[in-house]
């Protein structure tokens, strides 16, 4: 049985959860490239491309959504969650899709920049989840994101999400406050 399907089932414990604090995380671990839970938060470091940019040299407005969305996708692996797996788990599967979402753009990040992703479970429970996100370089604050996730089954009905995992997500952001 994987994490995921016990998630469903109920059946998970923080013990089943890997730790990427210890030993285990080696230069191979995928909880490396993953980034890392932290303080209360999932921090994941990315550098920003000349992809990323316009022709400013600054990274174009549109593309911070793509570094939030790592982020969130990569919080959940660092759970133990991967998402393929939650669409398939059972017979009514399990989708994510954002279904609100508020950015406040602070400041600029440049090509070659180092910028942290962090995420932070503010709610969760029912169908919804409300994440908060920010995107720093070094100690400044360059996006402020409000994230809401409707949590939906196969054909795109409003599902629940499982105590356990809702339970396993706010443990993850409880010192973060």
């Amino acid at each position: 049985m994987t994490i995921v399907q016990s998630l469903l089932d109920g059946r998970s414990s923080a013990k089943e959860v890997p730790d990427i604090q210890g030993d285990a995380a080696t230069m191979n671990s995928p909880f490396l490239i993953a980034g890392e839970l932290e303080a209360g938060s999932h921090r994941l470091v990315q550098r920003v491309y000349y992809e990323d940019t316009d022709f400013s040299g600054l990274v174009y407005h549109a593309r911070y959504l793509h570094f939030l969305e790592r982020g969130r996708t990569d919080y959940l692996r660092c759970l133990g969650v991967e998402q393929r797996e939650l669409l398939n788990a059972d017979e009514e599967g399990l989708v994510f899709v954002v279904h609100r979402m508020e950015i406040d753009f602070k400041g600029p990040a440049r090509m070659d920049d180092v910028l942290t992703i962090s995420t932070v479970t503010e709610k969760a429970g029912g169908a919804k989840m409300v994440l908060s996100q920010e995107i720093r370089r070094d100690d400044t604050l360059l996006i402020a994101a409000k994230v809401i996730i409707a949590v939906i089954n196969a054909k795109g009905r409003p599902r629940r999400l499982p105590e356990k995992l809702a339970a396993q997500m706010l443990a993850a952001s409880e010192t973060a406050g």
